[in-house]
């Protein structure tokens, strides 16, 4: 008996866990304006992308592979250099998001990605954008100096 109640309990926290992470509508439309005001210029309108030149946000296997910190720091900051995005190769910038739109629109547009195109969904807090700004930008990978041998 005492097994059944601790599986039920492990049923309900997991349910109420995925009840959790659902975007409401609004938090969706209003990401879904934030995307289409400056996202889809180079995204295009279904996340698809511009081969070559632009990574898809559709099915991407980086909004999987990274924390959604280090993807609110793109967000944010914009991202430089090569980066693969679904098995392509990508070496552009993209620029950061502009300083008018807010910590909750920021938190709106990234919750939108999330939640569409077949990506694995999630709630982006207006908490994780300003911890991401407190992070601060992302820090490119670069060749270490060496230390010049002496003669």
């Amino acid at each position: 008996m005492r097994k059944v109640g601790v599986l039920l309990l492990m049923v309900g926290l997991s349910l109420s866990a995925l009840w959790a992470e659902k975007p409401s509508k609004a938090v969706m439309m209003k990401g879904k304006k934030v995307y289409r005001s400056y996202c889809m210029t180079c995204h295009g309108p279904d996340g698809e992308g511009q081969p070559g030149i632009y990574p898809p946000l559709a099915k991407s296997d980086w909004l999987k592979k990274h924390d959604k910190i280090y993807v609110l720091r793109a967000i944010i900051f914009g991202l430089s250099g090569p980066i693969t995005v679904n098995g392509k190769r990508y070496n552009g910038v993209m620029n950061p998001l502009p300083k008018t739109y807010t910590d909750k629109d920021i938190a709106a547009v990234a919750t939108y990605m999330y939640n569409s195109w077949g990506n694995p969904g999630g709630v982006i807090t207006v908490e994780d954008v300003k911890k991401a700004k407190k992070e601060g930008p992302i820090k490119k990978k670069g060749k270490k100096k060496r230390k010049k041998r002496k003669k």
